[in-house]
């Protein structure tokens, strides 16, 4: 039903995250990626999943005026929600380490939200995983800040590096999401959508 649904369209995936071009692969669409820039600052009365439905929105509201008519937009934000706060990608390894310290010895929510646009139609969906962290020893926050890819991750940190093999005690939801693209949502949504 998924692979029928999307058959009819091109798929247009407004993302630069390689993890997000990895996961839709691993679900067999075939799709084109568009680049952008966008600022991507929000209100501060917006909260939680509010934050990601408005930026995933943002993001798709440069690109759908210039939609064809089979074109299948997909756009996504993800943040961490942590003590009241959304923690997106830090600014520098400094901001990083500080960051990933704050989330020891705690849990804190991943959440994503995605925006599918059509010529006809936009929907917006969203998923939240609630992740355990351990408390961090601090030559393993140096070393994985100092040589991973840390700047363009929301919360700084991936569940699939060593930090998450490390601090990770346990997950409740969706393991993709956290990745930054919760896939079954996703086939959920595009089922359930009259194509």
């Amino acid at each position: 039903m998924f692979f029928e649904k999307l058959k009819n369209y091109n798929v247009l995936l407004a993302s630069n995250s390689k993890r997000r071009h990895e996961l839709l692969n691993q679900l067999g669409v075939e799709f084109k990626i568009i680049s952008q820039d966008i600022n991507e600052s929000f209100s501060n009365k917006l909260k939680s999943s509010a934050i990601t439905d408005y930026l995933a929105k943002k993001k798709s509201s440069l690109l759908v005026k210039n939609l064809k008519k089979n074109d299948l937009l997909i756009t996504s934000d993800t943040i961490v929600w942590h003590n009241d706060k959304a923690l997106g990608k830090p600014k520098n390894r400094t901001e990083a380490f500080k960051m990933i310290r704050s989330l020891e010895n705690s849990s804190h929510e991943v959440i994503t939200s995605i925006c599918i646009s059509t010529l006809n139609f936009q929907v917006i969906v969203n998923e939240k995983t609630l992740v355990y962290f351990d408390n961090i020893d601090e030559s393993d926050l140096l070393y994985y800040t100092k040589t991973h890819e840390v700047l363009d991750r929301a919360g700084s940190y991936g569940i699939q590096d060593y930090i998450g093999h490390v601090v990770v005690k346990k997950i409740e939801g969706s393991y993709s999401n956290v990745l930054g693209f919760p896939t079954n949502l996703f086939v959920k949504t595009i089922n359930s959508m009259n194509l």
